[in-house]
């Protein structure tokens, strides 16, 4: 792997974002190399929880500025099957048999909201900054969408997917992206905090508590499937229309 780093300590797993140096934006290589490291996780009886956090000082920038401009060079159908990609990472975090906290280092754009949105538990440092700021490139917000409607609900969503401005970390808190709070020194003693409850139940009563909050509030993995194939095909008319190359 190249994009993420994968620690392991007793039986938490730690996924790192480690693109440091574009701030850990995504590109084609960091979505399937964090998906499939997902996927493993998954299956590894040995896991009890997922940390999701990023290198350096930004949690995620979102999309890399450079694979959009690929992107935007390819057709239709190439952007819909590249947004499918990223849908099937959000799902499967989303829906990950693990109790998962998102570790929110530093800022968070685009695609990084969304996967704070598909974290069962958000601790954000204090300085943090979130934006969805799509609609300045031409685009939406569509494939994380479910999530961050889920998470911060559709009032809040309607004004941060259209005015696209940036929002500091209590205001993140008070709409329900974030769950707390922490100076940036005190994060590992925040989530340590958060293992430890977890670590009193039962994984397999974790798993199904897990599944009955997301089914009661109506997502289920089909109906996610069902939803992402429509954005997908959304994001991908958008990307390849004139406004959004121009922008």
């Amino acid at each position: 792997m190249t994009s993420i780093r994968l620690d392991r300590q007793h039986h938490t797993a730690t996924l790192t974002l480690a693109r440091g140096k574009v701030h850990n934006a995504f590109d084609d290589t960091l979505i399937a190399e964090l998906t499939a490291a997902l996927e493993q996780l998954d299956t590894d009886d040995s896991v009890r929880a997922v940390v999701l956090t990023g290198e350096g000082s930004t949690f995620s920038a979102g999309a890399d500025l450079g694979w959009m401009r690929r992107m935007a060079k390819a057709s239709e159908a190439e952007n819909r099957e590249d947004s499918l990609k990223l849908a099937k990472l959000m799902r499967t975090l989303n829906f990950l048999s693990k109790p998962t906290i998102a570790r929110v280092n530093g800022s968070a754009y685009g695609g990084g909201v969304g996967l704070i949105a598909c974290c069962d538990y958000a601790i954000g440092a204090e300085g943090a900054k979130f934006s969805l700021s799509e609609v300045k490139l031409g685009l939406v917000p569509a494939v994380i969408s479910p999530y961050v409607v889920a998470a911060i609900g559709p009032r809040h969503a309607r004004r941060l997917f259209t005015g696209a401005e940036v929002i500091e970390a209590p205001e993140a808190m008070a709409i329900g992206l974030l769950h707390s709070l922490s100076p940036v020194a005190e994060l590992d003693e925040a989530v340590d905090r958060a293992l430890h409850f977890w670590a009193k139940g039962g994984p397999v009563a974790q798993r199904e508590a897990k599944q009955l909050a997301l089914r009661m509030s109506g997502m289920t993995r089909e109906s996610a499937e069902r939803t992402d194939a429509e954005n997908a095909a959304l994001i991908a008319r958008l990307r390849v229309s004139p406004k959004a190359r121009k922008a």
